[in-house]
């Protein structure tokens, strides 16, 4: 099947030939790109992270370089600060949400006691039924 599919002019079976030794290069190389030898990698300076410096679009549109952005940073904190304050409120948050509020205030002896006391009545009420099937 492998000839139905071929052409006359490929190359032989690559197993046909004599090997080699690992390391050394073959007889005939195959060709390969060549690198360009002209790469202007640091042509122009990147921008660092966190840089407040405006592109010159935005300074003209907003009165200057940096105009804005500490009223910008100052609007997103009062936004923040307010979903934390409705966030927090146990008022809006209904039986579910106040009840995650109580048992988030436990102490851990709280509820370790707590579900010591669970656990004692689960056992007390498997002792009763087990002493009524016995009669």
């Amino acid at each position: 099947m492998g000839n139905l599919c071929s052409r006359a002019s490929n190359d032989p079976d690559a197993f046909s030939g004599p090997g080699r030794v690992v390391g050394t290069t073959p007889s005939n190389p195959t060709p390969r790109a060549s690198v360009p030898q002209n790469t202007n990698w640091k042509s122009t300076p990147g921008r660092t992270l966190g840089d407040n410096s405006p592109t010159q679009s935005q300074s003209q549109t907003q009165g200057g370089p940096g105009a804005g952005t500490d009223e910008a940073r100052s609007n997103a904190a009062i936004a923040a600060q307010k979903r934390a304050e409705t966030a927090s409120s146990t008022s809006n948050k209904g039986k579910l949400g106040s009840k995650l509020a109580a048992d988030k205030a436990k102490t851990q002896n709280q509820t370790l006691n707590e579900v010591s006391r669970d656990e004692r009545a689960a056992r007390d009420a498997d002792q009763a039924a087990e002493a009524r099937q016995w009669s």
